[in-house]
C-alpha cells in the first residue's frame, strides 16, 4: 500500500508557531521532504528542528526548487521532484513536505501536490500560519476592519496597477526586486510598512517609505495603504 504526502505550513519563523496538527505528522512520517538541496540549511527544516528535536532522527529528502521564472526548468524541476516523491510513496512511506507559512499561498509544494494528485497519489495540505497574518501580529496591528479589502500580490511581479486598489495591499517575498518596489511605492502617496525575516534571526521592522533599504531578504513582506488607515 502506497504511503501518503502531507504538505505542512510550518508557519513564518517562529517555531512556537507550528500548530499542535502539524508537529503530530512530522513525528508521525517516515519520511521530511523540503524544498532545498540540503534539507539542514533550510530554513523549513531549522525551524521545526527547534520545536521537533525527533525532526533529526528522520530520512531527510532535498528537493531542489530552483527560483526561477523560466518555465521549462520550472517543469523539469518539478517533474523530477515529483517522481522522487512518488517513488517513495510507493515504498509505503509517509512524507511531511515542510513549506514556510501556509501550503496554499504562493508555496512550491502546491506544483509537486497536483502533480502527485494527478499521478494517483495520497496527498493532503496541512495550514500553517502565513507570514502577512504574523507580521501584522507582530507590528500589533490588524490588517482590515469592516469592509476594507485586502488584496495579497507577488512583489516579483508588475505591481504597479494592483497599487491603485482599495484597502490593504500585501506585497510578498519583495527582497529581490525591492528596489523597483520602493520606487512604485514612493510615487504612490500612501503609507508603507516592511517587515524582514519575521520570526526568524534578522527580523527588522521598517515604519515608513524613507526607512527601508534598497535591499532586504527573500522573506519580506510590505503593508500598503492609504495615509489615514492603520498599518
Amino acid at each position: 500500500m502506497a504511503g501518503k504526502i502531507y504538505g505542512i505550513g510550518v508557519g513564518p519563523g517562529d517555531p512556537e508557531l507550528l500548530t499542535i496538527k502539524a508537529v503530530r505528522l512530522i513525528e508521525a512520517c517516515d519520511v521530511i521532504a523540503v524544498p532545498g538541496k540540503i534539507p539542514e540549511k533550510t530554513a523549513a527544516y531549522r525551524i521545526v528542528r527547534k520545536a521537533c528535536p525527533l525532526i533529526e532522527k528522520k530520512e531527510l529528502l532535498g528537493i531542489d526548487m530552483p527560483m526561477t521564472k523560466d518555465q521549462d526548468i520550472l517543469k523539469a524541476s518539478h517533474d523530477q521532484g515529483a517522481a522522487k516523491l512518488k517513488g517513495i510513496l510507493e515504498m509505503g512511506k509517509d512524507i511531511a513536505f515542510l513549506t514556510l507559512g501556509d501550503p496554499c499561498v504562493y508555496s512550491t509544494y502546491l506544483y509537486l501536490h497536483e502533480r502527485l494528485i494527478q499521478e494517483g497519489m495520497e496527498a493532503e495540505l496541512i495550514s500553517g500560519i502565513p507570514s502577512f497574518c504574523a507580521a501584522a501580529a507582530r507590528l500589533n496591528e490588524g490588517i482590515a476592519k469592516k469592509a476594507e479589502q485586502i488584496h495579497i500580490l507577488p512583489a516579483s511581479y508588475q505591481i504597479e496597477e494592483a497599487l491603485k486598489l482599495p484597502g490593504t495591499k500585501i506585497l510578498m517575498k519583495a527582497g529581490k526586486k525591492l528596489p523597483e518596489v520602493k520606487a512604485q511605492l514612493s510615487d504612490s502617496g500612501q503609507k508603507v510598512v516592511m517587515v524582514e525575516n519575521c520570526g526568524m534571526e534578522g527580523e527588522h521592522i521598517y515604519h515608513n517609505i524613507q526607512e527601508i533599504p534598497e535591499q532586504a531578504g527573500y522573506y519580506t513582506l510590505l503593508f500598503v495603504k492609504e495615509e489615514g488607515e492603520e498599518a
